[in-house]
């Protein structure tokens, strides 16, 4: 079995919750994007990321069944984990920093696959809600606190991948900020949290708590 590390990200206050992501450091040991995506498939994350080139930053990600050009808890928790000032994906390049117990990313919303925002009268609906039928990626969401920015939030990706519910995802929070055009801290699943901070010319900052989990 090839190395790879596992990121808990978009933890909450405590540090529990967040997305798990798997991290190959180096991905020259499979250099084949079908091998990247079997391997993938058989780590069963919602995203791994398969590390080229580590002082540039240079990622590649991995859904179980698909290849992306971008991903919000990949590059947050690869940045994390690299610590490097920038992070280069098929979409782009993009800025990283540190800041206490937080690491964030910098992003553009047409960097994001297309999401279907679902909003509801109260968290509690969102709360109750049952797994969709796949087909449509829906991120259902509704505010706990309009004036703070407070969201609960839930995603379901609607693939036939064995992921019914993804417990933090950043490339929809992206796109949830960039319709709203003001900061949010979301709430995400179990008890994830995702901050975002809209940025001149575009950008918007994606931010979280990362654990390395082994």
């Amino acid at each position: 079995m090839t190395d790879y590390d596992v990121l808990r990200v978009f933890c909450g206050p405590r540090g529990g919750y967040g997305n798990e992501l798997g991290v190959v450091r180096n991905g020259s040991v499979m250099p084949g994007r079908d091998e990247r995506q079997e391997f993938a498939a058989k780590l069963g994350f919602s995203e791994t990321v398969f590390v080229d080139d580590p002082e540039r930053g240079v990622i590649d990600i991995y859904t179980p069944t698909l290849r992306l050009p971008f991903a919000g808890h990949p590059c947050v928790g690869t940045a994390w984990l690299l610590d490097v000032p920038e992070l280069v994906v098929p979409a782009g390049v993009m800025g990283a920093r540190q800041d206490g117990e937080f690491c964030w990313i910098e992003a553009r919303a047409e960097w994001a696959p297309p999401r279907t925002l679902r909003q509801y009268a109260t968290a509690a609906e969102v709360d109750d809600l049952p797994v969709p039928p796949k087909g449509e990626w829906i991120y259902a969401w509704a505010w706990l606190d309009e004036p703070a920015g407070r969201i609960r939030a839930r995603a379901f990706p609607g693939r036939d991948d064995g992921i019914e519910e993804d417990e933090a995802t950043g490339a929809a929070a992206l796109l949830l900020t960039d319709r709203l055009g003001r900061a949010l801290n979301i709430t995400q699943g179990t008890g994830s949290q995702i901050l975002t901070a809209p940025q001149p010319q575009g950008w918007t900052e994606i931010g979280g708590r990362v654990y390395l989990e082994r």
